[in-house]
């Protein structure tokens, strides 16, 4: 072999893919969109649904507090006798209270008016002025239902 048969073999670096210029190819990634781009990350699809639950607190579900229906003392003197029983469900039956959702709600009496008659009360919460009112009056109270 002399120097003038000596052949280069040539550049044997292999062909750098998917760069871009003129002879880069996909480099196996097919062609296009976001599974052929680089630090491509496809998130878990239970993570965007956790994503989408908000988080403050009541936002779907409204917990309401159930409100007490309100009746005075003056109310009471028009629509019962002397000696009556009072509790939520006469005043439902009397027309002075009304259903909440279905349920007869809780009742409190406030201290509005007065009144000259006795009653006795079952199942209701007081102002304390008309437990004041209710007690000179000689009401009997009594809490349970």
């Amino acid at each position: 072999m002399q120097a003038h048969e000596i052949k280069s073999i040539g550049d044997k670096r292999k062909k750098r893919v998917g760069r871009g210029g003129k002879r880069g190819t996909t480099s196996g990634r097919g062609t296009k969109g976001q599974k052929a781009r680089s630090g491509r990350r496809i998130r878990p699809q239970f993570r965007d649904i956790l994503k989408k639950i908000p988080k403050k607190k009541g936002y779907r579900v409204h917990i309401l507090k159930q409100g007490s229906a309100v009746v005075n003392l003056k109310d009471l003197e028009k629509k019962f006798e002397s000696g009556a029983e009072v509790s939520p469900k006469t005043l439902h039956e009397k027309g002075l209270v009304s259903r909440i959702s279905g349920k007869i709600p809780r009742v409190k009496i406030l201290g509005t008016g007065s009144i000259n008659k006795n009653f006795v009360i079952k199942g209701c919460l007081f102002s304390e002025r008309a437990k004041e009112i209710l007690e000179k009056s000689g009401s009997r109270i009594s809490i349970e239902k």
